[in-house]
């Protein structure tokens, strides 16, 4: 009985204690969402203050723009408006004008039928005076005119003519001087040096034992030398000297120093032979684009093309009429310079012409080309202006001038090339020159004798009295001129003088 009485309260107990936790969960599940519901209307009232800002602020920039929009609309309103008034007071101006050309053309129209009333009456007066002269003079107006226009043609061929003298006399003298002073103002500002090369290098040894062993067994390493620099090697009975011979003096270059290399080293057999060789030629070829790059910036010239400064470094090693032509480059470039500033030309263009007038002589390819044709294919490749080009081509009148620089850069090629000591001529060649000159000149009638004088530079030519007079002495001097100028190629100028003499000879007995 107890027991069931415990078990009883233990259940009314647990009864009442989870009846107890119901009712605190409620209160405190009440509570919470009293709390939610609080927070959720404060936030919500927050979220509508700033719903309702960035409505106003919106608001307020809309409103801002339209604001802005319609001003802009009333200025384009008030602008189109001055334009109308503007077109409308053009449109009055405009009639009043064409009234004023319609009042003008009729008083135009009504003045030129008086000036035609006025040249009728003229031609009657001027047809009734030609009938009274022509019945006073006996001569018909033809007549008369043919007649005064035969003396006018006498009279003024006569005062041109002497015009025409004194202006070709006058022109020659101003000419002449003109130019002498420009060429001897340029000469005297660039002092020039000479280099003169061979065909030929000749390499000194020590002793003729290294010939040996530069010929190698059964000439195996000169055999191997040749092949891999081009030229001819000639090991004669000369001592201590081995020469090397070849037209390219760049081939002969490597193949010098090469051989010092090998001869040096003291290893000299076909392979070693090819890597000494390799070697040396990279060594030359960036001697080269250093040369030219030199040159360009000694000279003052910026914006080459990498190749044209190699062809220019190149002709370092190459010669014309033995004269270096790079040397001869540089001094046609400095005395083209100084010849434009005499000019008032640009000097800095000059120049540039004058260094590269002669890139046509360094050729990578063989060609059939004059080298100034050349020369200004290859400048025209690099993107030179046309002015250089056209100065490249025409320093031998290989193509029409265009500009001036093309007769500055001629003028000053002739004058680095005809300078004393320049250039060497073969003898043969210079002999041939001097007869093929004396040869022109007999070919003319009336010449008894010729002299070739100054190395070529002058032609005396004497002609009988009997057979040419004074007045003909002119004309044969500028016959012989334009005949050596066209069939003869010469550096520099050749003055003709032509001498008449006339003898009276008696004897006393």
């Amino acid at each position: 009985m107890n027991i069931i009485l415990i078990i009883a309260s233990f259940i009314v107990g647990g009864i009442i204690g989870f009846v107890l936790f119901r009712f605190v969960i409620k209160s405190k599940y009440n509570a919470i969402i009293h709390e939610a519901e609080k927070d959720s209307a404060v936030i919500k009232e927050k979220k509508l203050l700033e719903v309702k800002e960035v409505f106003l602020n919106k608001k307020n920039e809309l409103e801002k723009e339209v604001q802005q929009r319609n001003q802009k609309l009333l200025q384009s309103e008030n602008k189109l408006k001055q334009r109308e008034i503007n077109i409308n007071q053009r449109q009055n101006a405009i009639t009043r004008r064409a009234s004023e050309l319609d009042a003008a053309q009729a008083n135009i129209n009504a003045q030129q039928q008086v000036i035609q009333h006025k040249q009728e009456e003229l031609e009657k007066l001027q047809a009734q005076e030609r009938e009274k002269l022509e019945s006073i003079s006996g001569l018909s107006a033809e007549e008369a005119k043919e007649h005064l226009i035969a003396s006018l043609k006498d009279e003024a061929r006569t005062d041109a003519q002497s015009y025409i003298n004194e202006i070709m006399d006058e022109a020659k003298m101003t000419a002449t001087q003109e130019a002498k002073k420009v060429v001897i103002r340029t000469i005297q500002r660039v002092a020039t040096e000479t280099a003169i090369e061979n065909s030929v290098t000749v390499f000194h040894i020590d002793n003729d034992e290294v010939k040996g062993r530069i010929i190698g067994r059964e000439g195996r390493n000169i055999r191997a030398l040749e092949a891999a620099t081009g030229v001819e090697i000639v090991v004669d009975d000369t001592p201590e000297a081995i020469v090397i011979s070849a037209f390219d003096p760049v081939r002969r270059e490597i193949c010098r120093l090469a051989l010092h290399q090998l001869i040096a080293d003291g290893r000299i057999h076909p392979g070693r032979i090819e890597e000494v060789v390799a070697k040396v030629t990279r060594q030359v070829e960036e001697e080269i684009i250093e040369t030219g790059k030199r040159t360009a910036i000694d000279l003052g010239i910026h914006g080459l093309h990498p190749e044209l400064i190699r062809i220019i470094g190149k002709m370092k090693y190459r010669s014309s009429y033995g004269q270096n032509l790079l040397q001869h480059a540089r001094e046609t470039a400095n005395l083209s310079a100084v010849m434009a500033s005499e000019l008032g030309l640009n000097p800095k263009k000059a120049k540039r012409a004058g260094l590269l007038h002669d890139i046509g002589k360094v050729p990578d390819e063989e060609t059939e080309l004059s080298h100034a044709i050349y020369g200004m294919k290859l400048a025209e490749k690099y993107k030179e202006k046309p002015e250089i080009c056209n100065a490249i081509g025409a320093h031998h009148d290989e193509v029409e001038m265009s500009t001036l620089l093309a007769p500055i850069v001629q003028v000053c090629d002739a004058i680095s090339g005809a300078r004393p000591g320049a250039r060497r001529e073969i003898v043969e060649a210079y002999i041939k020159r001097l007869n093929n000159l004396e040869n022109i000149a007999m070919s003319y009638p009336g010449v008894t004798k010729t002299y070739a004088i100054q190395a070529g530079r002058e032609l005396r030519v004497i002609v009988g009295a009997d057979k040419i007079s004074d007045q003909e002495t002119a004309e044969l001097s500028a016959n012989i001129a334009t005949k050596i100028q066209n069939e003869m190629t010469y550096p520099g100028q050749v003055k003709i003088t032509v001498i008449r003499e006339v003898r009276a000879v008696n004897y006393a007995k």
